[in-house]
């Protein structure tokens, strides 16, 4: 069983049902008043059909009011193809040639002057970007913000002052498993195609496709192409973004998943406030997930809640009261299973927000307001790309800060510099991986970019010698000029 990215890569039509694109997965997917409910819509009904008059109903007038905001996503790039050098022999047919790849997605508009929420993987590398309407008229959009750690981005197309149709962003968290859901998007580029099902389960944390793994599991039919389209309840507001499927295949097995409205709500709000770039808040403590045996050890009966690992000194979590050992088992009164729920919630908020943690701990259970942060270090971000003739040149380095450790998944106390991408070059040769964090180079302890960067300039004894921190161990690196 794999995880599948629902991206329609056109020119490999009937390859896309069974092989994934990039990595070994195929993504599906993620108003006039932005995130206002529709007015007079009736509130969501939760009761089982009373009789079989009643299952015959229609979802025909749901799917009126949505579809028109539902839309195709194109996104086009071009890449430099190398040929076989065997045709170099034959007058120089084995050159490097241009190649122009496509991908095929959803999106959903959700404010009338032609924003655009998908998902990132739909356009990510994009050099041409194109949507065209419920109504196939076709526009060229403009990226206005991406966000690689939920998969959502933000387009914006020119619609001439018109009021484009808008689908609403649920303004509350109310999804249930068992509810009755519709997926729209474009699957195996056919056309508009509306699936219904219902909410399997909630709060997915396991399926590991984002930095903020929390999925809404439906049943619904989503394939590739559907990537962006909308997960829709039967009051007409978008409840998620189509995202990911488990299958065989690269085709729907009743598996799909969604990025709940609550994470797709605070990258649209960024991107109609004018940010290029969402900014999360930072909680200021390492936590973990229970294992049995840990849950065992605390006197728990169930290995449920996220435990306070560590704490930064002075940051929000210390502020706030909290302790190492402090179990959380709510946030914000929604239950939390693991860390991975944890860290949805904080992420759902904006940075001087306040968040509220239930905690327990041996004195018991109590409850902690946290006022949120930004995470330090995020302002006067350094990142670099080291150059020259020098061992880890290709190399993209930044300095660390809780911000950048945040982002790369770090112990929020680690100081140094960590390379966060590696180009085809001397560092990838010589072994150098994204991760890596270099210590110090030729005695010298390295603390920002810059420092590595000076010391990287400057072999000692015709070389370099690193020390180089991988998987928590150190490791000495000696390399030759």
């Amino acid at each position: 069983m794999r995880l599948t990215r629902l991206v329609l890569l056109p020119l490999a039509f009937l390859a896309a049902c069974s092989q994934p694109t990039g990595s070994n997965a195929q993504v599906s997917g993620q108003t006039s008043k932005l995130g206002a409910p529709s007015p007079g819509l009736a509130a969501p009904n939760r009761a089982p059909p009373p009789d079989f008059t009643t299952m015959k109903m229609s979802f025909a007038p749901i799917v009126k009011r949505v579809a028109p905001a539902v839309v195709n996503v194109f996104s086009q790039r071009v890449v430099r193809q190398q040929v076989d050098p065997f045709w170099s022999l034959f007058g120089g047919m084995g050159m490097p040639q241009n190649r122009v790849e496509g991908s095929l997605g959803s999106g959903v508009i959700v404010r009338a002057d032609g924003l655009i929420v998908t998902n990132n993987h739909v356009v990510e590398g994009g050099q041409q970007l194109n949507v065209v309407l419920a109504d196939r008229r076709e526009f060229p959009a403009k990226l206005v913000l991406s966000d690689p750690r939920s998969d959502l981005a933000i387009l914006q197309i020119d619609a001439k002052g018109e009021r484009l149709p808008v689908l609403p962003i649920a303004d509350r968290d109310e999804v249930q498993v068992g509810d009755l859901v519709l997926a729209i998007g474009d699957p195996f580029g056919v056309g508009q195609t509306v699936t219904n099902g219902i909410v399997s389960a909630l709060a997915r944390t396991d399926v590991g496709a984002s930095d903020f793994s929390f999925f809404i599991q439906t049943d619904a039919s989503i394939n590739p192409g559907n990537s962006g389209g909308p997960l829709v309840d039967m009051n007409g507001n978008l409840i998620g973004i189509n995202t990911l499927i488990y299958s065989r295949t690269g085709s729907s097995a009743g598996i799909g998943f969604a990025i709940p409205a609550a994470m797709v709500r605070r990258v649209v709000e960024t991107a109609s406030g004018g940010g290029r770039s969402v900014t999360r808040p930072w909680l200021g403590a390492r936590t973990q997930t229970l294992t049995s045996d840990v849950a065992k050890s605390l006197g728990l009966d169930r290995p449920v809640g996220a435990l306070v690992a560590d704490l930064y000194p002075n940051g929000p979590a210390a502020r706030a009261g909290l302790k190492e050992g402090d179990l959380i088992v709510a946030a914000d009164g929604a239950p939390v299973q693991d860390e991975g729920v944890l860290n949805y919630r904080v992420a759902t908020h904006k940075p001087g927000e306040h968040i509220s943690l239930t905690v327990r701990s041996g004195k018991g259970e109590r409850t902690v307001d946290v006022k949120l942060d930004a995470p330090p270090g995020a302002a006067t971000r350094d990142d670099r790309t080291l150059t020259g003739r020098e061992p880890l040149a290709g190399a993209t380095v930044v300095t660390l800060s809780p911000a950048v450790a945040d982002e790369y998944h770090l112990d929020q106390n680690l100081t140094g510099v960590v390379i966060t991408k590696i180009a085809d070059g001397i560092a990838a040769q010589q072994g150098f991986r994204p991760g890596d964090i270099i210590r110090r180079v030729n005695g010298r302890a390295i603390t920002s970019a810059a420092g590595l960067a000076a010391a990287m300039a400057t072999p000692v004894g015709g070389g370099w010698r690193l020390i180089v921190e991988r998987g928590g161990q150190q490791i000495p690196v000696d390399i030759g000029q």
